[in-house]
């Protein structure tokens, strides 16, 4: 029996796929699967990477108040500056060979030599930096010394604990072979723009400062002195 022409039709639109159509949905099918196999592994890298972050920037935020923890000095009173206060009491010799000049602050339990030189960055990456453009202990006026308060290099700078010093303590420096002993007269935090603190004085005066506050050196951190004696 002869078969409609609707059904003809029908039949011959269900004709078997080609080889080639074939490939086609394979490749897509392996593509899809192996879409679904990477997204796993980069969500991984995500969250490694998202971890990372995290971390550098607790580094970055929680460094720089670690020295605060870990190693915070005593008093000046204390029987841990004694030493310091003995080196400040101590004679030194006149010996033609001139010892390294130092600082000496029994307060942050500081004995530290000061560097010379005209290259800033140089000179304070290594500690207490005299700045030339002020006076020496032996010629009276303003004796000018600074140093970091902290870097991520350092994170303990030279100064870092120049905030414990109080009103009273002796800071003391030792200039070719002679001790010069100070005693605080204030402490201010004042702008990076304000310069007098360099000014030269009437009387003899060391100027000790560093950037502050430890997180944001935005501000100085000043301790001035006057010379009490000499020995």
């Amino acid at each position: 029996m002869a078969q409609p022409a609707a059904l003809n039709i029908c039949n011959a639109s269900s004709t078997p796929p080609t080889p080639n159509s074939l490939v086609v949905k394979r490749r897509f099918r392996d593509t899809v699967c192996m879409a679904f196999r990477i997204r796993p592994s980069l969500r991984n890298i995500n969250h490694i990477l998202f971890t990372c972050i995290i971390l550098i920037d607790a580094y970055i935020i929680l460094i720089p108040f670690l020295p605060a923890v870990t190693s915070r000095p005593a008093a000046a009173q204390s029987p841990k500056a004694a030493p310091y206060v003995q080196q400040l009491q101590a004679p030194h010799t006149t010996a033609d060979t001139d010892q390294p000049n130092q600082l000496i602050i029994p307060g942050m339990q500081l004995d530290q030599q000061i560097y010379e030189g005209t290259d800033t960055y140089a000179e304070l990456a290594k500690g207490v930096w005299h700045w030339p453009g002020s006076s020496t202990p032996d010629k009276g006026s303003n004796t000018v010394l600074l140093g970091h308060r902290f870097t991520y290099t350092n994170p303990r700078g030279v100064f870092y604990f120049l905030n414990t010093v109080k009103v009273g303590d002796e800071i003391g420096v030792i200039w070719h072979n002679v001790t010069y002993t100070y005693m605080v007269d204030t402490i201010q935090v004042v702008p990076p723009t304000q310069t007098d603190i360099l000014d030269s004085t009437s009387k003899p005066t060391l100027t000790v400062y560093t950037c502050t506050p430890t997180w944001w050196p935005k501000d100085r951190l000043v301790v001035v002195s006057h010379l009490e004696k000499t020995s």
